[in-house]
């Protein structure tokens, strides 16, 4: 399996202490990506290694959460690590772009958690991340609604001039899901170095979108770097 790294974190699985696989390679190149160096990257690491990595941690963790990168791109290693995880009594949780609903219908009966990230308004797709997948990613959303066993969390990063205050709008008429988060831009680290110059948005910038959208959608979350995570 190809990946990022292995770290342990509080912050992956609300309420959870995760060992948090990143996966390498993505389809997707979004220009605020904040992972950039797993688009192209990662490192060949066998699925034995993984397992002990969990088996040694188990002391410490509650759940095992795989993020990217995409990690849909390899979905059958990451269905023997679901498995295996649920073997061992944790809780597990995907984070996806949703491109493949194929794929994602193929692991979604040992998935407790999955975060959907929803880059734009679904006409708008392929202008932010350069592929039309807007038709797959509903498809996938469904899939997660379907499954009751599921919590399905959707996630937008809000960043100023590639999204408006509109588009926020349409996303939150347009999706079903437990909790809808709201996430800062951090101009830190991003695939397209024109973004640097890009500011952060505020909290309250933020806030005030989570209050145009509260009417649509009941449960919201915003993710900021000086406040963390507030339900709104």
């Amino acid at each position: 399996m190809i990946i990022g790294g292995i770290i342990i974190s509080s912050v992956e699985y609300p309420s959870k202490i995760s060992l948090v696989i990143f996966t390498g390679g993505c389809i997707l190149k979004c220009p605020y990506c904040h992972n950039p160096e797993l688009i192209f990257g990662g490192n060949p690491v066998r699925m034995n290694v993984i397992k002990a990595e969990i088996n040694n941690s188990l002391e410490f963790i509650d759940a095992v959460t795989i993020t990217g990168g995409e990690p849909l791109i390899q979905w059958e290693d990451v269905k023997d690590i679901l498995k295996y995880s649920k073997g061992l009594s944790l809780k597990t949780k995907l984070d996806t772009s949703g491109f493949n609903p194929g794929r994602l219908s193929k692991i979604i009966k040992w998935l407790d958690y999955v975060a959907l990230d929803i880059k734009a308004p679904f006409p708008k797709y392929e202008d932010i991340t350069g592929m039309d997948i807007g038709d797959e990613v509903k498809e996938s959303m469904e899939i997660c609604n379907n499954a009751k066993d599921t919590f399905l969390e959707c996630r937008t990063t809000y960043v100023p001039g590639l999204l408006n205050i509109t588009d926020m709008v349409e996303i939150a008429k347009s999706i079903n899901c437990d909790l809808y988060t709201i996430q800062q831009f951090r101009n830190r680290v991003v695939l397209d170095e024109k973004l640097k110059q890009t500011p952060n948005p505020s909290r309250d910038e933020l806030l005030k979108i989570g209050n145009k959208i509260k009417p649509i959608l009941r449960n919201i979350k915003l993710k900021t770097a000086e406040f963390g995570d507030e339900l709104i």
